[in-house]
């Protein structure tokens, strides 16, 4: 289990087009540093809330880290999937939302376990409130302030990329129309996110397909030999009567190389 899966990590609320931005410096094929520095200077006068205003450095050099190590220098097991989502923002930018999904959930397993929360009370309920979710979030990780901000920040994040609206009535949430996915190759990054976010890296492939951390989405059901197949990091096991297990293969990484 890496330490990634213990820790909660979100430290403040992520706007899309900073990742945006963050990847497009990285297909450039800058250099880490300059990258750094080039995210320092964007985020210096933007806010997480939207606004544009000064920001402290203080502030700044967190959301930099944590772009950073959600696309530039995620750890190495995530490398390889890093690659394989650059190169679908190369070719398929619409599908950007499946890319920064995948890697923030595979960086970040709290952003991940805060959506299955969301995702769970949703298929419940037409509406869901902020102490809804936060609820949920502390009793999986105990109850204790920086749990509660970060569960917090992951919403507002859910709102500014538009897959969480907020509904008429004060401090409830609507499910946004989902994006619909017609690639199945697609659908392969969203599972192999998901498996490397759970500390034991494998699931059922029933379970996977129908994960609520994937509210924000509509995709096709794939089978087990389809991963097989196509999947170079997911080995598939027989596990029980019509499903399979998936898991991360142990295998060893390249790191990412300009074009």
């Amino acid at each position: 289990m890496s330490k990634r899966h213990d820790a909660i990590g979100i430290k403040q609320a992520l706007r899309f087009e900073w990742l945006q931005k963050t990847v497009g410096l990285l297909l450039a094929g800058l250099p880490e540093k300059v990258i750094r520095e080039e995210l320092r200077a964007y985020l210096k006068d933007k806010k997480d809330n939207g606004s544009i205003g000064e920001r402290g450095e203080v502030t700044t050099n967190i959301a930099v880290c944590m772009l950073m190590r959600i696309w530039v220098s995620p750890d190495k097991d995530l490398i390889s999937l890093r690659n394989e989502l650059l190169d679908l923002m190369k070719c398929v930018q619409k599908y950007s939302l499946v890319a920064h999904w995948a890697m923030i959930s595979a960086a970040y397993p709290f952003w991940f376990n805060v959506a299955k929360q969301v995702g769970r009370l949703l298929n419940l309920q037409d509406q869901t409130t902020k102490k809804q979710i936060i609820q949920r979030i502390r009793e999986q990780y105990g109850d204790r302030s920086a749990v509660i901000r970060s569960a917090q920040r992951v919403i507002q994040s859910f709102v500014s990329w538009g897959v969480l609206k907020e509904s008429e009535s004060k401090k409830c949430y609507e499910r946004s129309e989902p994006m619909v996915i017609s690639d199945y190759k697609h659908v392969l990054f969203l599972i192999e996110s998901a498996l490397s976010a759970l500390p034991e890296t494998k699931s059922s492939l029933k379970l996977l397909l129908n994960s609520p951390s994937f509210f924000p989405f509509s995709h096709p059901s794939i089978t087990g030999d389809f991963i097989a197949q196509n999947a170079k990091r997911i080995n598939v096991e027989g596990y029980g009567p019509g499903d399979e297990l998936l898991i991360i293969k142990d295998v060893e990484y390249c790191k990412f190389k300009r074009n």
